[in-house]
């Protein structure tokens, strides 16, 4: 069963904020228990299913003088968690472009990329690992970026539990594992990266494997002794722990990836290059104006600046390599 929740808030230009939320059904602790409580001594690789999600219509606004302006965020964060923290910020960029804004949310990263490659939205926050992916099948435009600590820069975190005796990698073989999504640079490319380095897979070196659609949900399940180990968007991490570190606390992080391009905000190649430059402008002057700057500060975010498709070649080179493992006649091993 899906579920779609309506809001419509005014802004102080008179304009909605609409957001279509296709998100999370049941809690994760619950959803995770269940899924443990079939646990089997086998290596096993389950998706956990928070959600059914259902296809997203382009809105009846073709004719429109002033039709909205459709934004998804990929499922970095949880439905709820990706409203409360982008609310602010959409709505700003709603008021002062003049539009309705409408936020779209899908369960994966991949159902985000086939939406803006249809030109089914307009704009989408994405992660670096589908936006590599995406760039070359979907035409993505990079728009901005977000630069934190002055830097446009973030890693991966491998989180375990802070009461745990896990010191390293190594030491979760034959242990429970979350993953993101399977498209996620932090949240599986990464660990998958780590792994290759050891000569070895997800199948062959965890005990369970597990998807939890998000980075809060990853965190989550860790303090909650879900799962032993979870790899994770480190900018993420930071903000609960510095914002609400109810679980992040709870965990301990043993290994910090490279750092990687952080996460941009691309166009859909529909979306007209008018109103790309004009959401630009709006971005790359945020930390200029009192209300943009109060915003990036509550998401500690220093500014939106230009980014380079060339920053993201780390991602790429990774990738790739990881496809030639995969292809090769003999799969690694275990250690």
């Amino acid at each position: 069963m899906g579920e779609l929740i309506r809001g419509s808030g005014n802004l102080r230009s008179g304009k909605r904020l609409t957001i279509r939320i296709f998100g999370l059904i049941g809690a994760l602790a619950a959803g995770l228990l269940l899924l443990a409580s079939g646990c089997s001594g086998d290596t096993e690789k389950v998706t956990v299913d928070f959600s059914k999600t259902v296809p997203v219509a382009r809105p009846g606004t073709q004719g429109s003088a002033n039709p909205p302006l459709r934004v998804a965020v990929a499922a970095m964060v949880s439905p709820k968690e990706t409203l409360d923290l982008y609310r602010q910020l959409l709505t700003y960029l709603g008021h002062k472009t003049g539009k309705d804004l409408e936020l779209v949310q899908r369960k994966t990263y991949g159902e985000v990329n086939e939406l803006l490659g249809k030109g089914l939205i307009d704009l989408a926050f994405v992660c670096s690992g589908p936006y590599v992916t995406g760039k070359d099948k979907h035409g993505f435009v990079l728009l901005a970026v977000p630069e934190v600590h002055g830097h446009p820069t973030y890693s991966a975190y491998l989180i375990v539990s802070k009461e745990s005796n896990f010191h390293r990698l190594e030491d979760l073989k034959g242990h429970t594992f979350a993953f993101t999504d399977p498209d996620s640079n932090t949240g599986r490319l990464v660990p998958l990266a780590w792994l290759a380095a050891l000569h070895t897979t997800p199948e062959a070196f965890f005990g369970r494997i597990i998807y939890t659609y998000s980075h809060d949900n990853s965190i989550m399940a860790v303090a909650r002794g879900l799962v032993d180990g979870a790899a994770v968007d480190g900018l993420i991490w930071d903000y609960y722990e510095k914002k609400n570190p109810a679980f992040t606390s709870k965990t301990r992080i043993i290994k910090k990836s490279e750092p990687f391009c952080i996460p941009p905000l691309v166009a859909s190649p529909q979306f007209p290059a008018a109103d790309r430059e004009r959401i630009q402008n709006l971005l790359f002057g945020m930390h200029q104006d009192p209300e943009g700057k109060k915003i990036l500060g509550e998401l500690m975010i220093d500014r939106f600046i230009l980014p380079r498709d060339e920053w993201y070649d780390s991602v790429r080179k990774m990738e790739q390599q990881l496809n030639r493992l995969k292809e090769e006649p003999h799969a690694p091993s275990k250690p």
